[in-house]
């Protein structure tokens, strides 16, 4: 199996030459570096040992004359400011030497250090526009690569982005932070364990699931919603949605699939693993899913696709939409994120392995996770707040607002037996005969999915499935990384606490002191763990009995950030200090409302200019039938009843329009937390209102006057 998940063979060979050809890869630095410098540099990107200096002017030359090679003209430090977005400012090889002649040029200065203005991102008050000053850092365990969307490629280097006073402004920094913080605690469990032989590091592990929509880009003139909000803010439901169930894993359409296979080629060149290509349930959804790969290479990886998506779609006639929820009634778009932990031997930390009961190192960087989730769930929930996702989170495509793990039936079993005083035992999956010879026997798992849970066990890893599809998976990879080092912290103490000093432990002496560690914390945490139906009203009842935190609003989780306890996790973990942290609550809070007020404008603005002249023209050609009927001396009782009915409807909606004009001139407050909750208690109910009205309008005002293409006309490619 090639570097793309792929079975090579001869209709793959193509793919499997291309595979990473415009990334500056390992090939690419053995064939180009001194031996030595590549070894310097290998020990950097693997170890995270400290990056040497004295090696940079040679690296650049080396990624210089690569990339020229691969026709580019122009560099860039390509970074993660906290807009969700990726940045990038485009400089060109071209240097004039002291002849006045022309010559390419790229030193190891420039490929450390660049010097964005740092004023004009979001800093949450850590910049302001006098204080312009900031700085990108070379990440060299991110490999540079060159993008081929315009006319002239352009070598992208990833980067960090911090202030003139080194506080992070972007997602790597934090995220390459909370892994140096479980890689240490994580090495110290290991030691207890004696496996730790030959492991240098532990890193996380992330796959990403990709949801989205893909609409005939010709409906966007007519549909300024979609063009600016990424959503419909109005849209009567079709007779057919996804009621037939036919859509999911269905055949891909032709249209579609070209554009997939664009996109997976140019993936593949940029080294992106995607593996997997379907229908999603709604029509017009689909999803990519990437191989699991090193946490920051594997955030990088999924801005890639999300920015290919984007810029593949409009060559074959499409809109890519990434929004949560761009169509009301139908299941929305999430973004799984598989999340393990692994040691640079190859050992995965949660591989279940046979006879799980036996295998305490396991269990106990499950319970790790478990304790981790319970204490800190809030948090979590923080780490996805979005507008769109607001919109997704608990319905029927997605799990609710309320963070709970599902372990399945196997290691629910061994957890009851941990609490009791130890598991003895392992439920085992057995076999599938499926009643026909031609037919194989299946071996069978041990539990079945949840596809309810939020955060769901699935085999070998954790699937957080409340992400949503818009959102950069760094922040919620940051995020998981940080509260379980934070419990393997807390492990890791109990466990050399409980060991006599300079003694080696015996086996049974081991797994005493082990077993009454991980009873204490399943007797303490368990509360979090739920394998039901999380959409059963009766769930979130005893959710609130269990004292689990319910945020169903972004407000609300963003709230969490000024906790006390997530700041003095942050700095316990070295991953953010106080202000990072505060600074963060602040820019999600205005995007929020800048959001959602953007939104309750743009669809005042549709009532007025779109559907109301449409609603008019409507009345009058009714008017006018009513009189033409009397003209005939025909009885027009029914037709005066419809004028009746679509009068008083127009009435209530330029009623509606008008309170909603109110409600976002009285939601503001100087503290952005607090406009957000006003946005959400008053706005919000008055958009939902007056969309009510005009959905209903839409069904019954004729389609060749209706100003905007409608459900039915835009579920289709």
């Amino acid at each position: 199996m090639n570097a793309s998940g792929c079975q090579t063979g001869h209709s793959k060979v193509r793919v499997v030459d291309t595979f990473g050809a415009d990334v500056f890869h390992d090939r690419e630095m053995r064939q180009r570096l001194p031996k030595s410098v590549y070894t310097r540099l290998r020990a950097t990107i693997d170890q995270h040992e400290p990056l040497d200096e004295h090696l940079a002017d040679v690296v650049a030359n080396a990624i210089k004359d690569w990339a020229i090679d691969h026709g580019a003209t122009h560099y860039t430090h390509w970074f993660q400011p906290l807009t969700g977005l990726t940045a990038e400012k485009h400089d060109s090889f071209l240097q004039l030497d002291d002849r006045a002649g022309a010559i390419n040029e790229f030193r190891g200065s420039t490929l450390v250090q660049g010097e964005p203005d740092a004023s004009s991102f979001p800093s949450g008050g850590l910049r302001t526009t006098f204080e312009a000053r900031g700085y990108t850092a070379w990440d060299c365990t991110s490999p540079p690569f060159i993008h081929r969307h315009g006319p002239s490629p352009t070598l992208c280097i990833p980067t960090a982005f911090v202030s003139w006073t080194g506080e992070a402004l972007d997602k790597r920094t934090p995220l390459l932070r909370s892994v140096a913080a479980l890689n240490k605690q994580a090495v110290r469990v290991l030691k207890f364990f004696g496996t730790d032989v030959g492991v240098t590091r532990v890193d996380t592990t992330v796959g990403a699931e990709q949801e989205f929509f893909l609409i005939d880009a010709s409906h966007l003139t007519s549909r300024p919603d979609l063009q600016i909000c990424d959503r419909t803010l109005i849209g009567a439901l079709p007779p057919k949605g996804q009621q037939l169930e036919d859509h999911y894993f269905g055949s891909i359409p032709s249209r579609v699939l070209a554009f997939m296979t664009e996109c997976e080629q140019t993936l593949f060149r940029l080294g992106v693993p995607v593996k997997t290509r379907h229908n999603e349930v709604a029509p017009c959804q689909f999803e990519f899913a990437c191989l699991h790969e090193t946490a920051n290479l594997a955030c990088d990886h999924q801005m890639l696709v999300m920015e290919t998506l984007m810029r593949t779609a409009p060559r074959h006639g499409l809109r890519c939409i990434l929004h949560e929820k761009p169509f009301a009634g139908i299941n929305g778009s999430g973004k799984h994120v598989n999340w393990s932990m692994a040691t640079d031997t190859g050992m995965n930390l949660l591989d279940p392995r046979e006879n799980t009961h036996d295998n305490l190192q396991f269990l106990t960087f499950l319970c790790a996770v478990i304790r981790a989730v319970d204490l800190h769930a809030d948090l979590l929930r923080s780490s996805i707040v979005s507008v769109g996702n607001d919109h997704r989170l608990g319905a029927n495509e997605a799990p609710p607002a309320i963070i709970s793990i599902f372990l399945g039936d196997m290691l629910s079993d061994i957890i009851d037996q941990i609490e009791k005083g130890g598991a003895t035992k392992s439920i085992k999956g057995g076999s599938l005969k499926l009643g026909a010879n031609t037919l194989p026997t299946l071996p069978r798992h041990s539990g079945d999915r949840n596809r309810t849970s939020p955060f769901a066990f699935t085999g070998n890893k954790f699937e957080f499935r409340a992400v949503g599809s818009s959102a950069a998976v760094a922040l919620p990879a940051m995020v998981l990384n940080t509260i379980v080092a934070d419990s393997l912290l807390f492990i890791a103490d109990e466990l050399e606490k409980a060991s006599p000093k300079k003694t080696e432990l015996s086996d049974a002496e081991r797994q005493k002191i082990i077993n009454k560690l991980l009873k204490d914390i399943v007797v303490t945490h368990k509360r979090v763990l739920f394998d039901g139906d999380n959409y059963d009203k009766a769930w979130h009842d005893e959710a609130e009995k269990r004292g689990l935190p319910i945020i169903r609003t972004t407000p609300e989780a963003i709230a969490v950030l000024r906790d006390r306890k997530t700041a003095e996790l942050f700095k316990r973990q070295s991953v953010l200090n106080k202000a990072e942290v505060e600074s963060r609550a602040s820019i999600f809070a205005e995007k929020y409302n800048k959001q959602l007020t953007i939104e309750a404008e743009i669809l005042v603005s549709i009532a007025e200019s779109r559907i109301l002249p449409a609603l008019l023209r409507h009345q009058c050609e009714l008017a006018e039938a009513v009189s033409a009927t009397e003209a005939a001396d025909v009885d027009p009782r029914d037709l005066r009843g419809l004028l009746e009915d679509h009068n008083e409807a127009v009435h209530r909606m330029i009623a509606g329009m008008r309170k909603l004009s109110e409600q976002i001139d009285i939601a503001h407050h100087k503290d952005p937390i607090k406009h957000g909750s006003l946005l959400v208690e008053k706005v919000i109910p008055a958009m939902a209102d007056l969309r009510q009205i005009i959905d209903d309008l839409e069904r019954s005002v004729s389609h060749d006057l209706w100003p905007m293409p409608s459900y039915q006309d835009m579920l289709r490619v």
